[in-house]
């Protein structure tokens, strides 16, 4: 038992009541327009832009790897841009661009975050898509930051 709820659906249409904070992982290059933030973007403009402002004013604040911005989207609402990901795969990658000791501290911070506002958190399963991570590193991290915290967490499943 890890204490997630696994949900079939849409993470960007959180379940539940009360305050929600929809967390994925982002790039550290300013890249934004594949895979589950393609689904972020066309539900709300915001994060996108608040992702993008971020990155290009990094020498004045807090951009990079572990790093998490959240920015509201509705009244009880967040998405949090978790910075997880060394760069984006191309076709000559050798590599994966996860970086599980990044998502690791986002998570944490996130945790901190999510208490302040009494909110659960939804996902996807976050590294996992064009990041390259496996859900088998990342769910214990999810479980150990947020679910030892008390911090009620459902990862969606997209499809069929």
């Amino acid at each position: 038992m890890t204490g997630i709820t696994y949900v079939q659906g849409d993470a960007t249409a959180p379940q539940g009541k009360g305050v929600k904070i929809v967390a994925h992982v982002c790039n550290d290059i300013g890249g934004w327009g594949k895979g589950f933030v393609a689904a972020v973007s066309r539900r709300w403009r915001k994060p996108e832009a608040a992702y993008r402002r971020w990155h290009r004013e990094r020498s004045r604040n807090d951009f990079g790897l572990g790093a998490v911005q959240l920015v509201q989207v509705e009244q009880y609402v967040w998405v949090a841009n978790l910075v997880g990901q060394r760069g984006i795969r191309t076709g000559r990658s050798t590599g994966v661009p996860v970086r599980y000791e990044a998502i690791d501290a986002a998570l944490g911070l996130l945790a901190d975050r999510a208490a302040e506002l009494g909110a659960s958190v939804h996902m996807p399963r976050i590294g996992c898509g064009l990041a390259g991570g496996s859900w088998e590193r990342i769910e214990p991290l999810v479980t150990r930051r947020l679910v030892a915290r008390g911090i009620p967490v459902s990862v969606y499943d997209f499809g069929a």
